[in-house]
């Protein structure tokens, strides 16, 4: 490996909110990386578990190698990666949620595809999600999202696919907010921005994270329906995507018929067909009218 000076600056964004149970362990995997370029930017959005105290311990025992940023107030998940989001300076950004894990290595392989592949502006690797009590291992990312390569057009059809905690951007494709409007689900509307000038979103070989399953976690839900703010916040992005990009039409409807469809869930599913049949109003798919003779023939849901 180059030394140190000779290597591309990472910036490693990490958003943390009444976190510190798991934030010691996220940071340690961090530091302990084989990658020393690294400029760790901590943002806090104004815990109140003593979170502060131990980015500051770290930064402390890491001279040079920390910006922290500890909000006076809470201003939700948007706001805090805002404020992470400013601080990074380096030639990649490198995403993390204060209860998510690096794998040894992760850092050193991305940068290194990265720099081989100039056109590449966001690149990814497989998660391992797993149990915060009992660590037991629950799946990975590619399970649920097969993992895909494309543009602009991939990240509006097929939403984000890639977990957060996997995701390495290079700064010079990245917007310089993320859109404050959106309140929690600003990081899908976030990467389609990194590649609405050009550039791809290519998968890296290896599992090189590992994505924490507890109860806090803001996609946490206790049925099939994804969080119905969630589901909000993706139909107006798939609003704002159709205002600025009107060229993505086609793909920002498959989408829109994607998330609509998997709302069939919502309140124990209520209102199961109805869902499904406003789903094939946005665009017929072979799958959901199979869903749909299932539930009204044999009375199976699926």
């Amino acid at each position: 490996m180059r030394d140190n000076q000779q290597l591309p600056l990472v910036s490693v964004a990490v958003v943390t909110y009444n976190q510190r149970n798991f934030l010691d362990q996220c940071l340690a995997s961090i530091v302990e990386q084989d990658y020393p370029a690294l400029q760790i930017v901590v943002a806090d959005d104004a815990s109140l578990d003593g979170t502060a105290d131990l980015i500051a311990s770290y930064a402390e025992r890491f001279p040079g190698k920390f910006i922290v940023r500890v909000a006076e107030r809470n201003g939700g998940v948007t706001v805090n990666q805002n404020a992470a989001l400013a601080a990074c300076t380096g030639k990649y950004i490198a995403w993390i949620a204060g209860d998510d894990l690096m794998l040894p290595g992760k850092i050193a392989a991305q940068v290194s595809y990265m720099e081989a592949n100039p056109n590449c502006a966001i690149c990814y690797h497989d998660l391992e999600s797993f149990n915060s009590d009992s660590d037991t291992i629950l799946g990975l990312t590619s399970d649920v999202d097969p993992q895909r390569s494309g543009g602009f057009a991939t990240l509006v059809r097929h939403g984000q696919f890639h977990g957060a905690v996997s995701s390495m951007v290079r700064r010079s494709h990245s917007p310089s907010v993320m859109d404050p409007s959106i309140k929690v689900a600003s990081d899908w509307i976030y990467y389609v921005e990194c590649l609405a000038q050009g550039g791809t979103i290519n998968p890296i070989p290896g599992v090189l994270g590992r994505y924490r399953r507890h109860a806090n976690n803001v996609t946490a839900t206790t049925d099939k329906a994804p969080r119905f703010t969630l589901f909000s916040e993706h139909l107006q992005m798939c609003a704002m995507i159709l205002a600025r990009w009107p060229h993505s039409a086609s793909d920002v409807r498959f989408r829109m018929a994607k998330l609509i469809a998997m709302q069939r869930w919502q309140d124990g599913g209520a209102h199961y067909r109805s869902y499904l049949k406003a789903s094939l109003a946005m665009r017929f798919s072979f799958k959901t009218v199979a869903a749909l003779i299932a539930d009204l023939l044999f009375n199976v849901r699926r």
